[in-house]
């Protein structure tokens, strides 16, 4: 992970700060938000977590913290199944009005 410089500012905070993988940091970030409303909702221990997304405790930790940088967009969807989620992903041509990228909507 890695900053570049960037003056203008853009939809995408971690693109303003610099970060050359934002759009995947972001992406990773929209689905982990979900992934801790999910185990607050249903009032589950880390362990608890980890057992049911099949991850360990520690990554189960990360997630919490949102410290996302060692834990895949794959793994952070298969967690959401695993909890009951459907995750879809839609490829479509870019428009003209948005850059080509990578969005999360929950």
């Amino acid at each position: 992970m890695t900053r570049k410089a960037n003056p203008q500012g853009t939809d995408n905070v971690l693109a303003d700060l610099g970060f050359d993988d934002a759009e995947e940091l972001s992406a990773k970030a929209a689905l982990a938000v979900k992934l801790n409303e999910l185990i607050d909702k249903r009032d589950l221990s880390q362990t608890e977590a980890a057992a049911i997304t099949g991850m360990t405790q520690p990554k189960v930790s990360q997630v919490r913290r949102y410290k996302l940088q060692n834990i895949s967009l794959e793994r952070l969807m298969q967690a959401l199944v695993s909890l009951d989620q459907h995750v879809e992903i839609v490829v479509q041509p870019a428009r003209r009005a948005h850059a080509a990228g990578i969005t999360v909507a929950v």
